[in-house]
């Protein structure tokens, strides 16, 4: 049966509402804690497990999105959607009273296997009740509203470390979580699945939570708490390949697959999910450590370094809603996300460059520079997917562009962390013995600090500050250049994504829903 327009009547704008408050929720939850991080470390303690805050909520959220996308198309959405913010609402409660960084953590685990399923499930709804056609300006929205609250989360996350404190980043949360779920129970009226004929992917789905797991564990401890050629790192990437491996082989022969391998027989899905991973290593990997970069290496507090990130937030959000209300009114996509690729790419060489002295309106134009990139390609992938695909198939069609998308912004994260903490230890290892040399005498309770590992550990902007000259600029100097060669080795990724991106097959938006 084929719709010309959502049954939804007058309650559309209720109902975008409620999808657009889980996704504010959803993307705030993957960046909000990033300008909180040295905070967090040094009341909590645990500066080898930092990376862990950001990457088991991406882990977790990566893991939810096939699963929630392949029951949704299967059970319905609407129920599976509230199941979604009700992790989600236990995840931010379980995190804001945490008195640990392993509570912490697992509060966070929480939290992302519930965003990820509000966020596929939100995206998959918006494909039920919206035409392609008209679907580019709610996508856009969207799109605009992921982007600016990914940049907006380091803003808040540096507004409550500095005022009521880092928990408000979680317990906020509450309230908006009621409210989104009250909102959908009353008036979101979708489809009906059904049980029969489901047939879960069970196996599947094992070797997928494995597979997604261990990629993920490879990179937070490869290089930091373990060496790459270790046993237990070798051990990890063995069984992450094995497990993939066996992935792929259980949905070729699986009734009803978790991600049937048949979706990448479309040549659009294939450019598309290759171009979201690179855009997800790009964008979490420096969303996720620019803010502490900004409070180590520019003295920055909390607040100031999530006000830093606005110019990015305004390129974000200019670019997502105007290309959404472009596509709509003249049917034409496929030009954005190149052109979004390689203002990307020019933006992460412009990173690559940053020194300690690089004036705050310099990076501030980078910045702007990053986020009028990304707003260009964020939901526009999404659109061409959901675009070539019918509706039966949409949400696990979503679903596995936004799972890859999210494998590599986890990958980005873990891999950046994991990398950023390895060359910032050794900078200083390398640098901190000629800073104590010509700090004589004074230089002995600093050295003994340093060494034993305990100055490192509990390394804040506020510590750094009241360090010596001589340490003060050793300590800045090997955050800098800890970070900015990382930038370097994500740019030929970008230019890659640019290339794949250029035989996109440009279809005709559809008119319709169904």
């Amino acid at each position: 049966m084929v719709e010309t327009k959502t049954s939804q009547g007058p309650h559309i704008g209720l109902i975008f509402t409620a999808l657009m408050t889980t996704m504010l929720m959803s993307s705030l939850g993957q960046m909000i804690f990033s300008t909180a991080l040295p905070t967090i470390v040094g009341e909590l303690g645990g500066v080898d497990h930092m990376s862990w805050v950001i990457s088991s909520f991406l882990v977790t959220m990566t893991i939810a999105l096939p699963i929630f996308g392949k029951l949704g198309d299967g059970l319905g959405r609407k129920w599976l959607y509230i199941t979604g913010i009700a992790f989600f609402l236990v995840g931010s409660t379980m995190g804001g009273f945490a008195h640990t960084m392993t509570l912490l953590i697992i509060g966070r685990a929480i939290q992302g296997f519930g965003a990820g399923g509000m966020m596929v499930t939100s995206q998959a709804i918006i494909a039920e009740v919206v035409p392609a056609r008209e679907r580019g300006k709610y996508m856009g929205a969207m799109g605009a509203v992921f982007g600016v609250s990914s940049v907006l989360g380091p803003v808040l996350g540096g507004w409550f470390t500095d005022g009521p404190g880092w928990r408000w980043g979680l317990w906020m949360n509450i309230p908006l979580a009621l409210i989104a779920m009250s909102i959908s129970a009353a008036v979101l009226k979708l489809r009906r699945g059904s049980t029969e004929g489901l047939n879960f992917d069970w196996l599947g789905t094992v070797f997928m939570v494995i597979s997604t797991s261990t990629l993920i564990l490879t990179t937070t401890w490869g290089g930091t708490q373990y060496e790459w050629t270790s046993p237990t790192i070798l051990a990890l990437i063995a069984t992450a390949v094995t497990s993939a491996a066996l992935f792929v082989v259980v949905e070729l022969r699986a009734t009803n697959p978790l991600i049937p391998m048949t979706l990448f027989r479309n040549r659009n899905m294939v450019l598309t999910t290759v171009a979201g991973l690179v855009l997800g290593i790009a964008m979490m990997g420096s969303l996720g450590y620019l803010p502490t970069y900004l409070q180590m290496v520019h003295e920055l507090t909390p607040t100031e370094a999530g006000l830093m990130m606005l110019p990015m937030v305004i390129g974000m959000l200019g670019t997502g809603v105007g290309v959404g209300f472009l596509i709509s009114r003249s049917g034409r996509y496929k030009v954005f996300p190149i052109v979004g690729m390689a203002i990307t790419a020019f933006a992460l060489w412009l990173f690559s460059g940053l020194e300690v002295t690089t004036p705050l309106t310099t990076l501030g134009l980078y910045m702007f520079v990053f986020g009028f990139g990304l707003g260009l390609v964020m939901q526009v992938l999404v659109l061409i997917v959901q675009n070539s695909f019918p509706l039966s198939v949409v949400g696990t069609a979503t679903a596995a562009n936004n799972f890859f998308r999210q494998i590599g912004g986890a990958v980005g994260a873990s891999l950046i962390g994991s990398l950023f903490v390895h060359n910032m230890t050794q900078n200083l290892q390398d640098r901190l013995p000629a800073a104590f040399a010509a700090m004589g005498p004074q230089a002995a309770p600093y050295a003994e600090a340093f060494t034993s590992g305990s100055a490192r550990q509990s390394l804040t902007p506020a510590a750094v500050s009241q360090l010596p000259d001589a340490l003060r600029e050793v300590v800045l100097s090997s955050y800098n250049d800890g970070l900015t060669p990382i930038f370097l080795l994500i740019l030929p990724l970008a230019i890659v994504a640019l290339v794949l991106l250029l035989p996109v097959q440009e279809d005709p938006l559809q008119e319709t829903v169904g």
